[in-house]
């Protein structure tokens, strides 16, 4: 989530991001229920953004920059559908992962780059073994509306109520009414899964810790745009600034949503 400052004009800003917001949930919903390779796409174009930003934020040359997106692109597209590429391991794909963020270091010497490559390609892994399962609709659907839910109760949570402050000194913006009010309406929202899509109970149980979770990411990311001096990791974005700031929250969360999706498959 960005950390904007106070608009000049509330009302505009809002109406912004909300029509900004609801186009890019529309996105996602549509590749949600396409799955496959336009799932995937989707998941890889918003990685290598962030790629691109994660750089921006470590002051990358634009050089060293594009090595790192080749780099990463390489283990994203054996996670492509069995359809565009042969069929691989998921640990494969993992390995290939921590290959490339050990490749990116020793040619640039520049540790953060590896710290990158983890960060922007582990969550596509995560989701793309999500949608794959039989109830994957139901899965991704969760996996990413769990952290929209969160950000969405956290930002009309933290205006209306206010109060003590979260981590001023990272997040000026973000209260614990916030983070209180966006682990309800996440929790809420997956109840609701739960009752009308048969969200299994282990992962309706751990919604409220994954909506922590997610605030956590939504402070690493502040936290990483505070140290480089900017507001918003990037302006692609109408009223929501980078990618990155809209899926801080989702990469930790992709990860261990995909742990409690193929949780089952390790006691059969």
């Amino acid at each position: 989530m960005s950390d904007h400052a106070a608009p000049a004009n509330p009302r505009s800003d809002l109406v912004m991001r909300t029509l900004a917001g609801l186009a890019m949930i529309a996105v996602a919903l549509i590749a949600i229920v396409l799955g496959g390779i336009a799932f995937w796409l989707l998941a890889v174009v918003g990685s290598l953004f962030m790629m691109a930003e994660w750089c921006n934020l470590h002051g990358v040359p634009a050089r060293t920059k594009r090595i790192a997106q080749f780099s990463l692109s390489v283990p994203l597209a054996v996670m492509a559908p069995a359809s565009l590429v042969l069929q691989v391991h998921d640990f494969f794909s993992l390995g290939l992962l921590v290959g490339a963020a050990f490749f990116i270091v020793i040619i640039t010497h520049r540790r953060e780059l590896g710290l990158g490559i983890l960060y922007c390609g582990l969550p596509v892994l995560a989701l793309v073994i999500i949608r794959r399962q039989h109830e994957g609709v139901v899965f991704a659907l969760w996996a990413l509306a769990l952290v929209w839910m969160c950000d969405i109760g956290a930002y009309f949570a933290g205006r209306a109520i206010g109060g003590p402050k979260l981590a001023p000194r990272i997040s000026p913006n973000k209260t614990w009414a916030g983070l209180i009010g966006g682990v309800i309406l996440a929790s809420l929202f997956a109840a609701f899964m739960h009752r009308a899509y048969g969200l299994p109970l282990r992962m309706t149980l751990a919604t409220p810790l994954l909506a922590v979770v997610a605030q956590g990411g939504d402070l690493y990311e502040s936290w990483l745009k505070r140290r480089a001096g900017v507001k918003d990791s990037g302006n692609i974005l109408p009223g929501h600034g980078g990618v990155m700031d809209r899926l801080d929250g989702l990469v930790p969360v992709a990860p261990l949503a995909a742990l409690l999706v193929v949780l089952p498959h390790f006691y059969r």
